[in-house]
């Protein structure tokens, strides 16, 4: 094992809380909705980068540094826009 980078947790509205899982290259959390998977992976390997994939096609998969995803989320908010189901 190398250096601790980051530290992940997770929290849900059930009041079940996970916290300090460590990490040295990345973390991800993945969420199961029926047979779907919505899995958020951060990468702390050379630059911070976020990574949001949908199912296991790696087609869905979209990955920002965390400059763009600040800028992305300050534009959808600054505009009003708003995402809804997949």
């Amino acid at each position: 094992m190398g250096e601790i980078r980051m530290y992940s947790e997770v929290r849900t509205d059930y009041d079940c809380e996970v916290t300090g899982l460590p990490a040295e290259r990345w973390g991800e959390a993945v969420f199961k909705i029926g047979d779907e998977e919505v899995v958020l992976e951060i990468s702390v390997e050379k630059d911070v980068i976020v990574a949001i994939m949908i199912s296991e096609d790696t087609m869905n998969k979209c990955r920002f540094s965390t400059t763009s995803l600040r800028y992305l989320f300050n534009s959808l908010c600054d505009n009003s826009i708003y995402f809804f189901a997949l």
